[in-house]
């Protein structure tokens, strides 16, 4: 397939909502309860922005498939040169090479930037992205059982890290 990356543009919101919306309401890959409006996804796109965070747009013919993130580990200055990321795809994207593509825009973007790690979050059932990331040269660091509680069971989040310096 024939994608394209490119930076965000507001327009992509409401495609990005629905990407977002869907890992929500159907997936443990997202421990977050509630669908986002509109314009919160606007709001923490424009954020990210503001702060010299870089946000990449999947698309193919027009259609947005997904994007890739990043943005601060944690808020205090000792956490400065590590980041935290986030990638989705929608059904459609999955397996064909895009994601995989996007995160090495992304790493490169965060080794421009001076960043020294770079870490990913998943739940411990999500193996699809455990894998993913793994080819992508992440590694695990930590496991920790059930600190999240979703769809009725207790669920276990695994940290994986990728050095960038």
């Amino acid at each position: 397939m024939d994608f394209q990356i490119r930076t965000y543009r507001d327009t992509d919101a409401a495609a990005i909502r629905e990407i977002i919306n869907d890992s929500i309401l159907h997936t443990s890959h997202n421990y977050d309860y509630y669908p986002k409006t509109l314009e919160e996804v606007q709001t923490l796109f424009a954020e990210k922005i503001r702060d010299g965070f870089p946000v990449l747009v999947g698309e193919l013919d027009g259609e947005v498939l997904g994007y890739a993130t990043y943005g601060k580990f944690r808020a205090k200055p000792g956490y400065s040169k590590t980041l935290e990321h986030s990638i989705y795809l929608n059904e459609k994207a999955q397996g064909k090479g895009l994601g995989s593509e996007m995160m090495r825009q992304l790493i490169e973007k965060a080794k421009e930037q001076g960043f020294h790690m770079m870490i990913a979050g998943m739940d411990s059932e999500n193996l699809g992205s455990y894998r993913f990331h793994e080819r992508l040269g992440f590694r695990e660091t930590a496991r920790m059982p059930e600190v999240s509680f979703k769809f009725g069971k207790w669920l276990t989040l695994v940290f994986m890290q990728l050095k960038l310096s």
